[in-house]
């Protein structure tokens, strides 16, 4: 993986000397912000968004109004909750029309282990999928339309037995990927919008942080830049191949994460998504990270990632994500 020099984007605000014809063409307009508070913080929305007008349950007649092209059938069948997740909103979240690549890799299987809190690792351990190396899953989210209005997202987590069951190594991860059924313990989850660190960090407990994230396609590929939040400047990037083979076929899958809350309790949560079009591949020459010397890419970097062991090209997905609950709900009873 071969560092690259970060692309320097310069804007140009023109003045009353431009051409004419220029000038006759409508600047784009300003998002306009309004705010809300969330568990005594004060967060910029967008003004007029869904969040600003529903705060997470915005009625499915709404959605069907404003983006008539959405399918809202797996919706309906959904019923949301009003729950206290550190502030009162619903679970769960709906995301409506959504992007995501996900590139799984190998990892030091050691350095895994120090990563994980001693009380998460005496429920779930890293998955060895081969001595020394264990397994990490990087993902890029492009959430177009959802509660939370629009942001996107890069989760970098461990993929981990589920709670309650056997680690078998290869076989637990063969066993999750045919049921669709995949566990993991997130070590990093950076996003671009305020309201979306903060719902995810008091709500669910997770490592978010506040990042410059573009999310861009190009005619065969799908190219995300994430900034480092100190220097500014590009500090990974992950760039996809377009896979022409997609499915069409309906597909469930649930991601379920464990980690501790603000007690330092352990809890769980989980997204199930509707993969709609979706494909995947095995060739290493689907993806291409690049690493900087940025924070994000030294953390990156002390996992010594290895082999790609898969790919994953889900251009349009829904999803429902569920508020975290105590652990010990779906644990067996001795």
């Amino acid at each position: 993986m071969k560092p690259v020099l970060p692309a320097l984007a310069c804007g140009f605000l023109l003045g009353a000397f431009v051409l004419p014809s220029w000038a006759s063409e409508p600047s784009p307009p300003a998002t306009a912000q309004a705010s809300t508070t969330i568990a005594g913080q004060v967060i910029p929305v967008v003004a007029g968004g869904l969040y600003d007008r529903y705060h997470s349950n915005p009625p499915l007649s709404v959605i069907a109004q404003e983006a008539p092209e959405i399918d809202l059938s797996w919706f309906k069948s959904l019923t949301k909750t009003k729950v206290d997740m550190g502030f009162e909103s619903y679970s769960p979240n709906f995301y409506y029309s959504n992007s995501r690549v996900t590139a799984v890799f190998t990892a030091d299987l050691d350095r895994l282990r120090e990563l994980m809190p001693a009380k998460v690792l005496e429920q779930v351990q890293p998955l060895q999928i081969w001595p020394g190396r264990g397994v990490v899953a990087l993902t890029a989210y492009a959430y177009h339309y959802c509660d939370n209005d629009s942001y996107n997202e890069i989760a970098l987590s461990i993929v981990t037995n589920k709670p309650g069951s056997r680690n078998l190594g290869p076989i637990s991860l063969v066993r999750q990927s045919m049921s669709k059924d995949m566990w993991g313990y997130v070590l990093k989850l950076p996003v671009n919008t305020e309201l979306a660190r903060v719902r995810g960090v008091v709500g669910y407990n997770l490592p978010k942080w506040l990042a410059l994230i573009d999310y861009r396609e190009t005619e065969k590929s799908v190219v995300v830049t994430i900034s480092d939040s100190q220097t500014g400047k590009a500090d990974v990037t992950l760039e996809t191949e377009k896979l022409a083979d997609l499915s069409q076929d309906d597909e469930l899958v649930t991601n379920s994460f464990i980690n501790l809350d603000h007690k330092s309790e352990l809890s769980y949560g989980y997204a199930v998504s509707r993969q709609q079009r979706h494909a995947s591949s095995t060739s290493a020459d689907a993806v291409r990270l690049t690493l900087s010397d940025g924070s994000l890419s030294t953390y990156i970097k002390s996992l010594k990632l290895g082999s790609m062991l898969k790919y994953e090209y889900v251009p349009q997905f829904q999803s429902a994500l569920y508020a975290p609950t105590p652990l010990q709900t779906i644990l067996p009873r001795e």
